[in-house]
């Protein structure tokens, strides 16, 4: 797929998470997606275990809201920076809903294969999130 399509599929994928609709998330990735996280040491595989994090965020922060403020994309690959706005109104990671509204910043690349999302690798400013709601 040209670089365009590629931006544009992840721009739908973020579209549909701000609008909290996991199903169309899901439907732009590859059965087998790769899942990179920057805090962990080995990479998470599957649809499944993406929505389960992305729904265990979303019942923290419901109100969650991926901005994209650059986006570029080359051959298979895709990358974004994106400020992640919401509002701690449930337990995230053992910590109880703090009301408190939260803003980080991460950076996300994904690499594109047949028309779907295969591969992602995501750098958020986790130590950020913490400190706004610890």
């Amino acid at each position: 797929m040209p670089a365009d399509s590629n931006i544009e599929l992840v721009r739908e994928g973020f579209a549909a998470l701000n609008a909290g609709d996991l199903d169309a998330c899901v439907e732009r990735a590859s059965p087998d997606l790769i899942i990179n996280l920057a805090e962990l040491p080995e990479p998470l595989h599957g649809r499944d275990t993406w929505r389960e994090g992305a729904a265990m965020f979303r019942g923290a922060f419901p109100d969650l809201h991926a901005e994209i403020e650059d986006i570029f994309g080359a051959g298979d690959r895709v990358a974004v920076r994106l400020r992640m706005r919401g509002t701690h109104t449930g337990d995230y990671l053992g910590m109880p809903a703090t009301g408190r509204s939260i803003s980080y910043v991460s950076h996300e690349f994904y690499r594109i294969e047949d028309g779907l999302i295969a591969e992602e690798w995501i750098c958020s400013d986790l130590a950020s999130l913490l400190r706004q709601i610890g």
